[in-house]
């Protein structure tokens, strides 16, 4: 897809970041203002970039009016984009290669994670003798939501130690409050989850990790490359004809991911909503700084990182097994390579 196809070709505008007009960074009049984000699990690091950007006015400042649904798991936002009640979704960039596999066509345009931040652990209460991932068999598996990222991770994990998603039961328990209860109350034997959530069970002595992906060395471990995360993602077609709006939108992500590489622990809690703090702040910051390398620092999809999640994908999904995915269809740096040239933290 050319580059043409994506950018409005007006020149940019240095120093507009703090402009506050549609306008900004010369991308031209945006195609629409309104613009809704499906999202599953809000309250998690693995989106936070997503909610600086809306919480400190960072889409306002691009003229855009953005409604972010919320949803149990990622696999529900994207149902949310596919049926046409959400225009793009703050999810997981494996998502649009198996979304391509349907033939629906999706690409990510900007870069929220560049490590999954998901977390792969046994209850001790349940499991007390486990040794291995094999132990999982004919375990109960709490992911977020099923067919989501934290699925898909899980699914990975027992791939590799010879079991298949249908040696467990992966059950849905959302990412906050619910999947600390479920848990700790016994209603699965494992789960996989991000933070804050894990760093709360792990505090609290409930759990055994068994595979961490929060950081980029683990990540790479696990996955043998770069992984590519959360990220912002929309049909071909919206892209298509509201460029103007995708680099706004872009223009905004990038401009928290900047925000976010700088910003202090009170600064960070003051943005972000009371109910993602789980009651503990001091939990809060330190979860923090368990995934905050995992942040992607520009919102650059990297080189390796969309082969490196359809190998992943390959290995346990059969409905993206032998079908012909053209990775190039499913990312670009265009919008983020423009908004880097202009955006200011």
């Amino acid at each position: 897809m050319q580059r043409r196809t994506f950018l409005s070709g007006s020149a940019a505008l240095a120093g507009a970041a703090l402009a506050g007009t549609p306008l900004a960074f010369g991308q031209g009049k945006l195609e629409t203002t309104q613009v809704s984000v499906a999202v599953g699990g809000k309250n998690l690091f693995y989106y936070l970039p997503l909610t600086i950007a809306e919480r400190r006015n960072f889409f306002k400042d691009e003229g855009l009016d953005v409604e972010i649904s919320d949803f149990a798991g990622g696999s529900q936002a994207l149902k949310a984009a596919v049926g046409g009640s959400a225009d793009v979704v703050s999810g997981a960039f494996e998502h649009t290669l198996l979304l391509q596999a349907r033939n629906q066509m999706f690409r990510e345009f900007v870069l929220q994670g560049r490590a999954p931040q998901i977390v792969l652990a046994v209850s001790k209460k349940a499991m007390p003798n486990y040794k291995t991932i094999a132990d999982l068999k004919g375990k109960k598996i709490g992911v977020t939501a099923p067919g989501s990222s934290t699925s898909i991770m899980a699914s990975f994990v027992l791939a590799k130690a010879g079991l298949t998603a249908k040696d467990v039961a992966f059950i849905g328990v959302g990412a906050g409050a619910g999947a600390i209860s479920a848990l700790q109350s016994g209603q699965i034997d494992a789960i996989a989850n991000l933070d804050p959530v894990m760093t709360k069970l792990e505090r609290a002595g409930d759990i055994r990790v068994v595979s961490d992906t929060r950081t980029l060395a683990d990540t790479r471990t696990v996955f043998g490359g770069n992984m590519p995360a959360g990220c912002l993602y929309a049909s071909q077609s919206f892209i298509t004809k509201h460029p103007n709006t995708t680099q706004a939108l872009t223009n905004a992500m990038v401009r928290a991911l900047k925000w976010l590489q700088t910003a202090t622990g009170s600064e960070l809690i003051n943005t972000v909503p009371e109910g993602y703090l789980l009651g503990d702040r001091a939990l809060y910051l330190d979860a923090w700084q368990h995934v905050k390398e995992a942040m992607s620092p520009d919102g650059l999809m990297p080189a390796d990182g969309p082969a490196t999640s359809l190998k992943t994908l390959q290995t346990f999904d059969d409905t993206i097994k032998g079908k012909p995915i053209d990775l190039s269809k499913t990312w670009t740096n265009d919008f983020v390579k423009k908004a880097l040239a202009t955006v200011k933290a």
